[in-house]
């Protein structure tokens, strides 16, 4: 079972909306019925196939980077998922430890038909690691396309859990930036100002570490002692800063182009964009078709 976030929505509301369009034109009659139903086929279909078989040529034409040597920009990227920091989500159905999930909880009408009652999908960010490196994955926003679903029934709830675990064989495709390791110029005086005006919002504490003849005043000597001391500290930081490790993240691309989190293997992913883009194709097809037909029959 699969579950396609975001994308699944889209691309399974596709179809019933065209069969809504089948039945439009049933309900209201030959010609105001048969105009509103084309005019939908048409419009579903071409934006249907123009959007998977777009997807499909991302993913058949971006090559697989390795994580250490990835460009900055547009990448696709293959590894093991790991849990950021090595704490993994828990499950909130099961408590067992999970990368990401999504939770849909229904429950039982009278009729035995299951109603969807709520949802949750988790938005922490997890690890890809390669042979190469890690890069951390920030979820928010992407499609993703999940094989492992767990049902768990309660009474009169019934839990369908989609996850992602340790380990996993992960396929992303998305924006690669690789962020830290600083290596510019600071503006000390401003850091050191703003540092002193944050001081200066807490007076009890500015006065414990520089009042130092407890007269319950700063004088000019023990603001300068303040100045220095808060020079320091911005040098510190900015030396910090300037050491920080890379990261390298993955996230949703500013463009609208594909940002997609799989488990399963791209070159499948890419075959079912081909075949829902031939499906689109021929609604598309077949909608110009009958609107020709019609038009020439005088039905329309």
């Amino acid at each position: 079972m699969l579950v396609h976030l975001r994308s699944v929505r889209l691309d399974k509301a596709l179809p019933f909306v065209q069969l809504g369009a089948v039945v439009l034109a049933l309900r209201f009659g030959e010609r105001p019925g048969t105009l509103a139903a084309l005019s939908i086929l048409l419009a579903t279909g071409l934006f249907g196939w123009v959007r998977a078989l777009r997807h499909a040529r991302l993913i058949a034409d971006t090559p697989t980077s390795r994580i250490a040597s990835a460009a900055q920009g547009y990448a696709e990227l293959r590894g093991r998922g790991q849990p950021l920091d090595g704490t993994p989500l828990l499950s909130p159905v099961n408590g067992l430890p999970v990368l990401w999930y999504r939770l849909v909880t229904e429950r039982r009408q009278r009729d035995g038909k299951w109603r969807v009652v709520s949802t949750d999908t988790s938005e922490a960010s997890f690890v890809l690691e390669d042979d190469s490196g890690q890069c951390v994955i920030d979820p928010e926003g992407a499609e993703l396309l999940v094989r492992r679903c767990d049902v768990i029934r309660r009474d009169e709830l019934r839990y369908r859990q989609w996850s992602l675990i340790r380990h996993d064989r992960l396929y992303v495709i998305g924006d690669f930036a690789t962020l830290g390791s600083v290596d510019g110029d600071f503006d000390t005086g401003r850091q050191v100002r703003e540092l002193l005006a944050h001081w200066k919002t807490n007076q009890p504490a500015l006065l414990e570490r520089f009042d130092l003849d407890g007269n319950g005043e700063i004088d000019i000597r023990e603001w300068e002692l303040a100045r220095a001391q808060a020079r320091r500290e911005v040098r510190q930081m900015q030396a910090e800063a300037r050491s920080a490790p890379e990261v390298h993240v993955m996230r949703r691309p500013a463009s609208k182009r594909l940002f997609l989190i799989s488990d399963r293997d791209p070159d499948q992913i890419g075959r079912n964009y081909r075949w829902l883009a031939a499906y689109h194709a021929g609604v598309f097809i077949a909608a110009a078709g009958a609107g020709a037909w019609f038009a020439q029959i005088g039905l329309i």
